[in-house]
């Protein structure tokens, strides 16, 4: 089959699963809500399947034909872990030797970028390849769409088993609620709860059951454990797989790892960065003592998944990444938590670990990629066809060293401040791009920050409307406008996004989770 063939091929699914997520929207009556859910039970039970049935060996059998080995994919997230914090990126307070003999055997994506650094917008544009004015997730607790063409549709559409264990937060039907099999979004082994920062008292649904399980002790390293049974248990098939496994700390409550964790830095001066005020130095010394803790925890699970990768004999064909949603402010620049546009909050670690494709030497790809950017990547990797509904680009060329690396600016934004950033902290819309060099961000009442970051890593002195400058914002801000006419995003006031998607707010503009939802409907169970 030649690949225009295999692009109608999968075109032709991904519409079937557009429409069937199409289905569920508003009816005018009963009789036409009746026929809408009969059309919908064809698609989803008689059509798709069969079709599955007939497409699926044709698929298989191309690849076989051509040669092509697919890779299977490991993909570890976690929440709130800000690039700088592990001991190959040069932090000297934080042990991470797990991570530290991965990097020396990955590509280290050193300009990975959050481009809206908050949990939810940032895990639907991952799942999407798309950006949050397209998803319409610019908010934590609102769902993605059921008829988006995800990354594990795209997967099991070319012969994949996919899984997911963990945090899911993209179903905005409450935090600690049932999760119905027609909202998994293309993941068949599932074992997840929508969002937890209770590490040691943590639930989880397990496929189409609404049985609330728990996990045994801290989840990270239960979780971990169950990641490793089920790697086990996909080598046996010789079948490729995705899996994702999506890790709730770093993020605070800061002092609840296991003992062990705590006690490596419960003596330990902890150097701070020089973008920490004074008055916050205490409360932060604290913090990053649990913080750090919560990374060597994890550091601990990360290599505990890596050997059982190399236990099941699959390591050369797999692509394992380790990444996360977000950083950690951590108090620089006087600010905590994320949707901030500073290095703190945006830059994200990304190991790709693929001996295959690169290797078992360190390297580093300077390439800048976002969060819209994972999806066509890994699937370019994996010899998939990349769907036409994803926005973002490619980069798998530029990371092997096959491409020129013409990626100059890629953008950040905030389309509406909530929660810990919400109006009463300071929290604004802002729209920013960053370079290899430079961060330019504006507000909407015109330019905000410019940083060079190479000679001021801590981002320490704004160089907004300096003299000196001044061509460089020149640039940058035509750069900007340029990303942005890209996206037809015309940067307005953000609760003019929020009317648009008829989302439901409270008093802070936050979106409620624990009540109601985002529709304004209680949330039962």
């Amino acid at each position: 089959m030649d690949m225009g063939n295999k692009k109608i091929v999968l075109a032709v699914m991904a519409y079937l699963i557009q429409t069937a997520g199409r289905i569920e929207g508003k009816a005018q009556s009963k009789s036409q809500r009746e026929t809408k859910v009969v059309f919908k039970s064809m698609i989803t039970q008689i059509i798709l399947p069969i079709a599955c049935m007939i497409i699926m060996p044709v698929l298989l059998f191309s690849q076989k034909e051509e040669g092509l080995v697919r890779p299977n994919i490991i993909y570890i997230i976690v929440d709130q872990w800000r690039a700088q914090a592990t001991g190959y990126s040069g932090d000297k307070n934080v042990s991470t030797p797990n991570l530290d003999r991965l990097a020396a055997q990955s590509v280290n994506v050193k300009n990975a970028i959050s481009g809206m650094p908050v949990c939810t917008p940032h895990r639907a544009s991952l799942m999407t390849g798309q950006y949050p004015l397209t998803t319409g997730v610019f908010m934590n607790d609102v769902m993605l769409d059921t008829s988006k063409t995800t990354i594990a549709k795209i997967f099991k559409i070319n012969g994949y088993n996919t899984g997911i264990i963990g945090k899911w937060h993209i179903d905005g039907h409450g935090r600690d609620r049932y999760i119905p099999e027609n909202r998994h979004q293309g993941f068949d082994y599932w074992k997840v709860l929508e969002c937890t920062h209770d590490y040691n008292n943590s639930f989880y649904y397990s496929g189409n059951s609404n049985e609330k399980l728990q996990w045994d002790g801290y989840d990270a390293i239960a979780q971990s454990n169950d990641a490793s049974r089920y790697i086990e248990n996909q080598a046996k098939t010789g079948k490729p797989f995705m899996l994702f496994i999506s890790l709730g700390p770093p993020h605070d409550p800061y002092q609840s790892a296991p003992k062990k964790f705590r006690d490596l830095y419960e003596n330990k001066n902890i150097a701070l960065n020089p973008n920490v005020p004074a008055d916050f130095r205490d409360k932060v010394q604290k913090s990053l003592k649990g913080y750090y803790a919560h990374i060597s925890a994890l550091d601990e699970c990360i290599g505990m998944i890596w050997q059982s990768i190399k236990d099941a004999g699959i390591e050369e064909n797999s692509i394992l990444v380790f990444t996360a949603d977000h950083g950690d402010l951590m108090g620089a620049h006087a600010q905590f938590n994320k949707q901030q546009p500073y290095e703190e909050s945006i830059r994200v670690p990304f190991l790709l670990h693929y001996p295959f494709a690169f290797g078992n030497l360190s390297k580093v790809s300077s390439v800048l990629l976002n969060t819209p950017d994972v999806m066509p990547t890994v699937l370019s990797m994996a010899h998939i066809s990349i769907p036409p509904s994803v926005e973002g680009k490619d980069l798998s060329k530029i990371i092997s060293g096959t491409e020129k690396d013409n990626i100059d600016g890629t953008l950040i934004s905030c389309v509406q401040p909530f929660g810990q950033w919400d109006r009463k902290a300071g929290g604004k819309e802002y729209r920013g791009i960053v370079t290899k060099r430079y961060t330019f961000v504006r507000d909407l009442h015109g330019p905000w920050l410019l940083f060079d970051n190479i000679s001021d890593p801590f981002q320490m002195d704004n160089l907004i409307n300096q003299r000196t400058f001044k061509k460089v914002q020149k640039s940058l801000q035509k750069k900007l406008a340029k990303l942005l006419a890209e996206r037809k995003d015309d940067f307005k006031p953000g609760m003019d996004y929020v009317k648009k998607w008829h989302y439901v707010v409270d008093e802070t503009e936050t979106v409620p989770y624990v009540k109601i939802n985002y529709e304004g409907k209680p949330i039962v169970w």
